[in-house]
């Protein structure tokens, strides 16, 4: 650490030097020792708490717009790689990333090749009116219905009004459906078939549902892999208690969007790999062949269900009507 320290600092004096006229560092000699003495030196950001010495030392302005001396990295980052795109149904091309992060460091291990994928952009909000058309109930066709390679479900091409778009298809979902999106909430729980996405509060108790909301009008966040599916036990003062297919609880506004029944492709957890090439087909890179420890993850556990989590935010009991 400290070698790696000392050869950082004799950079950038090398640098200072390059950088300043000679007369000014003749001029300046008492400085140099200040800043060489500098705790900044050791210090990842230490190119900020250089600048002020090295302005007192005459360098010119085009020193401030260089890149960093202690830090691979640049000052002023511009996070271009995330873009936001318009909604398309096309598949769009897809490039590797072998677990590698936009700074080119291994996030994820045990990422790497696989076949070539596309990815389909899914339209997770079901509650998403046409421009005019807001607060109006809304059918939609089943157009298609066929894998996706960046999930375990299937996904179904639905089409209504001027518009496509892509969902989660469910258990029975097949082409010819037609599916009825609404979010109103009325005094009677309305008779919904699979496929069909309503709001918590228009729905009966012991309901089978699926693309769960956390929050209204964000889009499903939970019950989206294939084969699961989520029970809504009880609404309670305009929320609704729903348990997930890990069997914990979860509370949410009666306002929030859920799809009925069952995601598809139930025998995805039935399927059988059968050699290590398949693994490599999909993407998955063989774990290191070193012995490891077995940690506490190992053996049988019997923990208690965790507390029901809570996504709204009610008043206190102690406040004050």
């Amino acid at each position: 650490m400290a070698l790696s320290g000392l050869s950082r600092a004799l950079r950038s004096l090398s640098l200072v030097s390059t950088l300043c006229p000679p007369p000014v560092l003749r001029s300046a000699p008492s400085l140099l020792p200040q800043v060489i003495r500098s705790p900044a030196i050791l210090c990842p950001h230490a190119s900020f708490q250089l600048l002020p010495s090295l302005s007192q030392l005459g360098c010119p302005s085009t020193l401030l717009l260089c890149r960093g001396f202690f830090t691979s990295a640049s000052l002023n980052r511009n996070l271009i790689w995330k873009v936001e795109r318009k909604y398309t149904i096309r598949p769009i091309g897809m490039k590797k990333t072998g677990g590698r992060d936009h700074t080119g460091r291994v996030r994820v291990h045990g990422i790497g090749g696989g076949h070539r994928q596309r990815y389909r952009m899914i339209d997770f909000q079901r509650l998403h009116y046409e421009p005019g058309k807001e607060n109006i109930p809304f059918q939609e066709k089943v157009v298609q219905v066929r894998y996706d390679p960046c999930r375990s479900a299937d996904i179904a091409l639905v089409a209504g009004g001027k518009r496509k778009r892509w969902i989660i298809a469910t258990e029975n979902m097949k082409e010819g459906d037609v599916l009825t999106t609404s979010g109103y909430i009325g005094r009677m729980a309305v008779l919904a078939n699979e496929g069909d996405s309503y709001p918590l509060g228009a729905l009966t108790a012991g309901t089978l549902i699926n693309n769960l909301e956390v929050e209204p009008g964000k889009g499903a966040q939970y019950i989206r892999a294939a084969g699961t599916c989520g029970i809504l036990l009880r609404k309670v003062n305009g929320t609704a208690i729903v348990q997930l297919p890990s069997k914990r609880q979860v509370q949410v506004l009666e306002t929030c969007m859920a799809t009925i029944g069952r995601v598809s492709n139930i025998d995805h957890n039935k399927r059988i790999i059968g050699k290590a090439g398949r693994n490599r087909w999909l993407g998955k890179r063989p774990s290191s062949g070193l012995w490891k420890r077995k940690g506490g993850w190992a053996g049988r556990k019997i923990r208690p269900l965790p507390p029901m989590k809570s996504y709204v935010n009610l008043p206190p009991a102690s406040a004050k009507v």
